[in-house]
């Protein structure tokens, strides 16, 4: 016998030294989430992620730089006071004994209040901090400049002082007590994430493990690809942590990383799995569990790695090919889930190839004579559902491609969107108190376009009256020097509809093509927006070029077929166009809040369909994949084309639905959850799943390879010389000959 493959080696290997392999990696488990917790002290995942505008190089960015190097850079925590009556004196004494103990703060800078202006009641001015500038709205501000970092110790103090001993003081004159500020909307964004984390998870795994509990028809079985996702999201949150030291991490990333790497572990696990069930009854056929030989376990572990761990990793490969486009975009986030993603795949291919077969090893005489166990009959639902599709194969494709551009045209609507404090819930305490920070109090409201221009305060003052006529913007702030011997200026616009209002984005524009006479850099979220838009624009093609240069690379030496490569790619960009039209239909207009538990900000978070075409890709080629290593296996075997897409998809597709149905079921849990870019994430992924899993693998890949016959696997002839030579082919793996091929 000649060499065996390494990956048949690999899997023999893991199931002879199965303790070493499961004892080794419940001690990295362990340590993944010991050191990304922080349960030994140490700062946690959690601890390092930060939050902010999705941002690209531009002007944007250059303003938001110049305003930090130039400015003071304190950020102020607040207290909001409701319901009070000014014409008390006790509520006067209370706010500057509290004031007075906020001074005292090491680190604090000017703290203002009504009552502690000098000019108090008098003064015009000292009303700047009552809501509406009026004595009647029954509420005012304490504003503490509390240091220039966020979370920083004085940021900490100061926080606590407010919500203790000041609150204390004044909340026998008022009704309510409010606590925000920048640091604290940081916080409970982070702790949404980790909530809709929980959440996710609490419901993604319970349902994973029933779910395979019927489809294999025990706990042992179904419990492997589960304990496989535990070590993968022990995996992935020691590697963002790792990666959180080298870059900057958006909070959004751990869940949109973490989900990925739980649901690819499972869908891996799955196949692995019930390949491995297969194999024991292909090497040991009539024999009991109970009876197994360690020799036919190590044999079956070799055959199941062989082949359904030579699909994972073309699988991994493929999707690691997808995420690793998104590094070739400029915004930071991109990048950073790109990275993150490459390195969570890895780890799901890691545990699928090593782990899982070590578990299928140990628990290899409670697999086998179970339900679920036997191999897949040449005839049930699946091969039915092909025969329909094979009788009228161009009326089916027709029809399904038509049903798919149907569901993608909201898509051409799709409007981008950079939610701030929308992104959390509508009740969320700190989304509450910006917002009614914005409402009632003017002065504290956030501009929604800011300009910083190199001029004089006389050239400003003159451009920015020009500013104030045009009819979209309400307000005018005075021009501001930048600094002290900058030449720079600020000067802030307001504008109806808010940040990403439709004023705010004309008038971001119109900005960024004026020419006053003297240099300007226009910033704001529209602005922002705008360079990310445009930054996208300009690195999507060479992000195209790659992905779908690469996994056309892997499926040609897969199939040997120049055709199939390119109608798969041709296939996952409608299918991705329809998920983005259901994504646009549900949350850009607003179907289905009641049912998803979330209020329409009238756009898409601008980083969705990035995420969604990148990840939804290599999920879709993950099917694409598993369907095809079948129909290859047996048309090497000597099955006709209509005969090996008919039983590829029979043997196949138990394994695929219940795959996508998990992948469905852990994005959907996922979409549970409260942050708004979460939401859009879960349900756009599932969306993209199911379609694949269902009308693109289930319909129109049998009905076009139908139609196609044998021009499916037509390739020039000096691409065939190079797959003979480089191509992985079935053959190489431990099946059963020709004449009696096996149910794999």
């Amino acid at each position: 016998m000649g060499k065996q493959p390494f990956l048949q080696r690999l899997g023999r290997h893991s199931a002879r030294h199965r303790a070493a392999y499961v004892a080794t990696w419940a001690v990295l488990v362990v340590a993944g989430f010991v050191t990304s917790l922080g349960l030994l002290g140490g700062q946690s995942l959690f601890d390092r992620l930060e939050t902010g505008d999705i941002v690209a190089p531009g002007q944007a960015t250059q303003v938001r730089d110049l305003v930090t190097e130039n400015d003071d850079g304190a950020l102020p925590v607040m207290l909001r006071v409701d319901g009070v009556d000014f014409t008390d004196p006790e509520l006067t004494l209370a706010v500057r004994h509290a004031v007075s103990r906020l001074e005292r703060i090491d680190g604090v800078g000017k703290v203002s209040s009504p009552m502690t202006h000098p000019g108090w009641p008098r003064a015009p001015e000292a009303w700047a901090l009552v809501g509406d500038n009026d004595p009647a709205s029954g509420r005012f501000l304490i504003v503490v400049e509390a240091g220039s970092e966020l979370d920083s110790d004085v940021q900490q103090e100061v926080v606590r002082e407010l919500r203790g001993s000041s609150s204390y003081f004044i909340a026998p004159y008022a009704e309510d007590l409010q606590v925000g500020g920048t640091g604290l909307l940081v916080d409970d964004i982070v702790q949404q994430i980790k909530d809709d984390l929980k959440v996710g998870e609490g419901i993604a795994i319970p349902l994973s493990l029933l779910l395979m509990v019927v489809v294999f028809g025990g706990f042992v079985a179904a419990g492997m690809p589960i304990v496989g996702a535990i070590a993968s999201i022990s995996g992935a949150l020691a590697m963002l942590l790792g990666f959180s030291h080298v870059m900057t991490l958006d909070a959004t990333v751990v869940n949109i990383v973490t989900v990925m790497g739980l649901a690819l572990c499972i869908d891996y696990g799955l196949l692995l799995v019930s390949r491995f069930r297969e194999e024991l009854a292909r090497v040991a056929p009539g024999v009991a569990s109970s009876e197994l030989t360690r020799t036919q376990v190590e044999e079956a572990v070799g055959g199941a790695v062989a082949t359904a761990g030579r699909t994972v990793l073309f699988s991994a490969v493929i999707v690691g090919i997808s995420l690793s486009g998104l590094m070739l975009f400029e915004a930071p986030v991109m990048r950073a889930i790109g990275a993150a993603g490459v390195c969570v795949v890895a780890v799901a291919l890691l545990v699928a190839l090593t782990l899982v077969p070590a578990l299928c090893s140990l628990g290899a005489r409670r697999l086998g004579n179970r339900r679920g166990a036997e191999a897949a009959p040449d005839e049930g639902v699946f091969s039915q559902l092909a025969r329909l599709t094979q009788r009228r194969p161009a009326l089916t494709t027709l029809a399904s491609v038509a049903v798919l551009l149907a569901l993608a045209l909201p898509a051409l609507d799709l409007r981008l969107n950079a939610s701030g404090v929308e992104m959390l819930p509508a009740k969320a305490e700190q989304r509450t108190f910006f917002e009614g920070l914005e409402r009632d109090f003017p002065l504290f409201a956030p501009p929604t376009v800011t300009v910083v221009a190199e001029a004089d305060e006389d050239e400003a003052r003159r451009w920015a009256d020009e500013l104030a006529e045009n009819e979209l913007v309400t307000q005018v702030h005075p021009p501001r020097a930048l600094g002290e011997g900058t030449g720079l200026v600020v000067v802030d616009l307001f504008t109806e509809g808010g940040s990403m209002g439709d004023d705010a984005r004309t008038v971001a524009a119109e900005l960024r093509q004026a020419d006053p006479g003297f240099p300007t850099w226009t910033g704001g979220q529209a602005a922002s927006l705008a360079d990310f838009t445009d930054s996208v624009k300009e690195r999507a093609p060479w992000a195209v070029a790659w992905i779908a240069g690469a996994t056309f690379l892997l499926l040609f030496l897969l199939t040997g077929s120049v055709v199939i490569p390119v109608k798969a790619l041709l296939l996952n960009v409608v299918s991705l166009g329809a998920s983005i039209g259901v994504l646009v239909w549900v949350f850009q207009y607003g179907n289905l809040e009641g049912l998803l538990r979330f209020d329409s900000v009238g756009g898409i978070e601008s980083v969705i369909p990035l995420l969604v075409l990148a990840f939804g890709f290599g999920l879709s080629m993950d099917y694409e994949v598993f369907l095809l290593a079948r129909i290859i296996e047996l048309h090497e075997q000597g099955f006709d084309d209509d005969t090996a897409v008919r039983l590829g998809l029979q043997r196949s597709g138990r394994i695929i639905t219940s795959a996508a149905l998990i992948m469905v079921i852990v994005f959907a849990g996922f979409a549970v959850g409260q942050m708004l870019v979460i939401k859009q994430t879960g349900v756009a992924l599932a969306v993209a799943v199911f379609i694949d899993a269902t009308l693109v693998r289930m319909v129109i890949v049998p009905a076009t390879m139908t139609m196609l016959g044998r021009w499916n696997w037509w390739a020039p002839r000096w691409m065939k010389r190079i797959h003979a030579r480089f191509g992985v082919s079935e053959h190489t793996s431990p099946i059963a000959p020709k004449s009696a091929p096996a149910n794999v």
